[in-house]
């Protein structure tokens, strides 16, 4: 006996059935994105600008993209470049001007004297996984919530490199790409360097990705370990360090050379008295602090002696050039 056949609507029908149960809605971002980015932009943390402008909105591939992007070619009021146009959203712009004004260039002028000029990136939006890698998680890149940094550049075009001044670099610049390092853990809820894995051998990676809060804040991850630098060896001023000083010469044991000028006495035993031209002697009164200066100013010393001891005696009247004894007692 033959089979009986579905009449055609009825085999239509069946097929709409089917069709129904089954989910081909496509996938969607998660809300707590697009909300990051409004409530960014609504609350000024970021300024439009030449450097910082508003980009067509990123809808896909799947679940990549960004409701309001930016493009960006400078960060920091565009102070600090950054080599290529970067697409980001507005809460990694705004930790990265953070991050910046705080960390790196006090960093910058501290351990060379000048100022970070430009950023190397190395990657910023990209719909990917994580690391490239096939059947990893979607990367934060892929929400332009991420910034990979392969080096900065000073002002004065010296590259501090990350793949070559990590570990081989001078004492200044490892400790500064440690500086940088360790500071953006406070400002990015992820920082991978050199030696986080191998795929961070030339490059630190930044993002603000949500791993999730603790009763101290957002859960962070933070890798390698973040390392505390020496102490820059030069200072700010680039003035060169002060010469050893020995607490046993006593200044006062001074000869009197030729020239007038007063020198440390080389060797022990007291120093010979002579007269003090008083061209040589500093006056008592070059620096006086505000109460004094409204006491009145008793004349100059005529001349005097180095006694035995070491100290000057002038040759006048205690009363004519002790300064302390015009002032009231308090």
């Amino acid at each position: 006996m033959a089979p009986r056949l579905l009449p055609l609507a009825a085999l239509t029908a069946f097929i709409l059935t089917l069709a129904g149960c089954s989910n081909y809605e496509r996938p969607r971002r998660p809300a707590w994105r697009s909300q990051a980015e409004n409530a960014c932009i609504a609350q000024n943390l970021i300024r439009v600008s030449q450097f910082v402008q508003p980009a067509r909105e990123i809808d896909g591939p799947g679940i990549c993209g960004l409701t309001r992007p930016f493009r960006v070619s400078a960060l920091l009021e565009g102070t600090v470049k950054i080599n290529t146009n970067a697409i980001l959203d507005c809460p990694m712009i705004a930790a990265l001007n953070g991050w910046i004004s705080t960390v790196v260039q006090p960093a910058a002028l501290a351990r060379f004297g000048q100022p970070v000029a430009q950023i190397d990136s190395m990657g910023a939006y990209s719909c990917r996984s994580m690391n490239n890698q096939r059947g990893a998680r979607i990367s934060e890149h892929a929400f332009g919530n991420a910034l990979d940094i392969g080096g900065f550049r000073l002002a004065d075009g010296r590259e501090i490199l990350i793949v070559r001044d990590w570990t081989r670099g001078d004492d200044q610049a490892r400790a500064f790409l440690q500086d940088v390092h360790a500071g953006g853990c406070a400002h990015f809820t992820t920082v991978l360097g050199p030696g986080a894995n191998v795929f961070h051998y030339n490059h630190i990676h930044f993002d603000l990705a949500m791993h999730g809060n603790s009763s101290s804040g957002p859960r962070r991850i933070c890798r390698p370990e973040p390392q505390i630098a020496p102490a820059p060896q030069n200072p700010r001023d680039s003035l060169p360090d002060a010469p050893e000083f020995d607490d046993d010469v006593d200044m006062a044991q001074g000869k009197i050379p030729s020239d007038g000028a007063l020198t440390a006495h080389a060797g022990p035993g007291p120093a010979p008295v002579a007269s003090v031209p008083v061209a040589s002697v500093p006056s008592a009164y070059a620096a006086r602090p505000a109460a004094i200066d409204r006491a009145p100013i008793p004349p100059e010393p005529v001349g005097g002696t180095l006694r035995e001891d070491g100290a000057f005696v002038p040759e006048a009247n205690p009363r004519d050039w002790d300064l302390t004894s015009s002032i009231p007692r308090r």
